[in-house]
């Protein structure tokens, strides 16, 4: 799954980068996780970034609250899922992002957080599908969830999935209303993984109220639990 990523750009890189509008009062993410308000890039809004909530509410499931939402959606079958298959057909969007992170289980209880990068630390997007529903207060809500496939050499070690990252050319054919589901089925690979880079990260991270740049800083796996002996 992909349950946390950073975005820690600026404004004026993220509008270079997307040929897109940003907020003004936009600021850098760190540590973002699902419920958050983030940005995205929808078809019908491709020269501006909308802000959406991460996890969605399909559309069997209205009005349920932000504790049931789902956050990711299964590349392989996205198309073939009720919950999922008229996002994946009318809905789609990128969700621009720096880095994400995994957390690689090391016994019963001790997880160490990695973060994953382009080898050259640069933006990139996600593949992601989005709905639009009615809160209980009877309010229109846009959501988003992410979706995942099968990790490359460099995410498998961590983790048995990783997020679709699209490469810059796909990106539109990714927003376009008339790609068929097969040719969009076809961009839902995992990204090489000698485009991608890994690293282990402050336990800080942990936890969403962490949202500095100090939770993406490198720190040795040996030194997050004072325990010289955990790789040895």
């Amino acid at each position: 799954m992909c349950g946390r990523y950073s975005l820690s750009k600026s404004k004026i890189e993220l509008e270079e980068r997307f040929q897109a509008e940003m907020l003004s009062d936009f600021k850098p993410r760190y540590n973002v996780a699902p419920t958050q308000l983030v940005p995205v890039i929808t078809s019908g809004s491709p020269n501006g970034f909308s802000f959406f909530y991460w996890g969605i509410t399909p559309e069997f499931g209205k009005n349920k609250p932000v504790s049931q939402k789902l956050i990711n959606a299964k590349a392989e079958t996205v198309d073939q899922k009720v919950s999922f298959k008229s996002s994946f057909q009318k809905r789609r969007c990128l969700v621009p992002a720096d880095g994400f992170y995994e957390w690689k289980k090391l016994g019963k209880k001790t997880k160490i957080p990695y973060r994953f990068t382009l080898r050259d630390e640069e933006l990139f997007s996600m593949a992601g599908i989005w709905e639009e529903y009615e809160s209980v207060n009877g309010e229109t809500q846009h959501t988003f969830l992410i979706l995942t496939t099968n990790p490359n050499p460099i995410v498998s070690d961590v983790h048995d999935r990783m997020p679709v990252i699209l490469s810059k050319e796909l990106e539109k054919k990714w927003l376009d209303g008339y790609t068929s589901i097969d040719e969009l089925k076809e961009l839902l690979k995992p990204l090489s993984g000698d485009q991608m880079l890994s690293y282990s990260v402050s336990p800080l991270v942990n936890s969403v109220q962490n949202d500095t740049p100090a939770v993406m800083r490198k720190t040795s796996p040996m030194d997050q639990h004072g325990n010289y002996t955990l790789f040895g």
